[in-house]
């Protein structure tokens, strides 16, 4: 369920602001239009507001400028730590994407650069666990890398490698990024109407609503 990742997330506590900010050459790519992808995850949200995978607190903090109320979920200790020192009077809890504390019904579940973490049988887990938490006219919003098809995916770990970016190829045969077809598949079982918007060369913005 992600947690399998956590020394990764250890080491990124310390980087990842510098890699969103286009410092970190490797992820360039990867981050292009940062500030936009997440305002485009903030600005569909509405009412009572879950993000999973808070990180750091960047998305978090476009939610809370979009005048929203939201909870943050977040399973790594030393993310969590930076993000409720940015934000000490918000609720930042322990959690990941399928075992959180009791949240009620919400509006909008939101995720950023984080998805990837689950497998694609855990996706399913977590979207059917959705469909019960959201109101009616609730929805899923997240950002995340996804690839057209499986030739995208391979041919995209092969220019990482021949660009000499080890550490992102490394990263990407690693954790569990899925494709546009499986995704609508997962989303669409789990009874939702999805839709997909790309954002940059590796981020697609997913958009589902509860059938």
């Amino acid at each position: 369920m992600g947690r399998e990742f956590m020394n990764i997330f250890d080491e990124w506590a310390e980087s990842y602001n510098d890699a969103v900010q286009g410092r970190n050459l490797e992820y360039q790519d990867v981050f292009k239009d940062y500030e936009s992808i997440l305002n485009s995850v903030a600005s569909k949200a509405s009412g009572l507001t879950v993000e999973f995978g808070v990180g750091t607190g960047n998305l978090f903090e476009q939610l809370i400028d979009h005048h929203l109320d939201v909870i943050g979920i977040e399973p790594n200790e030393k993310m969590r730590a930076i993000a409720k020192a940015r934000f000490p009077k918000e609720r930042i809890w322990d959690g990941d994407f399928l075992i959180f504390p009791e949240l009620g019904q919400v509006d909008s579940i939101t995720s950023s650069y984080a998805f990837h973490h689950l497998t694609d049988d855990e996706k399913f887990e977590a979207f059917q666990i959705y469909y019960d938490l959201l109101s009616d006219q609730g929805q899923i919003i997240f950002a995340d890398t996804i690839f057209e098809d499986d030739l995208s995916y391979q041919q995209t770990i092969q220019d990482a490698e021949q660009k000499g970016y080890l550490k992102l190829a490394a990263d990407l045969k690693r954790e569990y990024y899925t494709t546009i077809p499986k995704m609508k598949s997962i989303a669409e079982k789990a009874g939702f109407n999805v839709s997909f918007q790309k954002l940059n060369d590796f981020v697609w913005l997913m958009n589902a609503k509860k059938q």
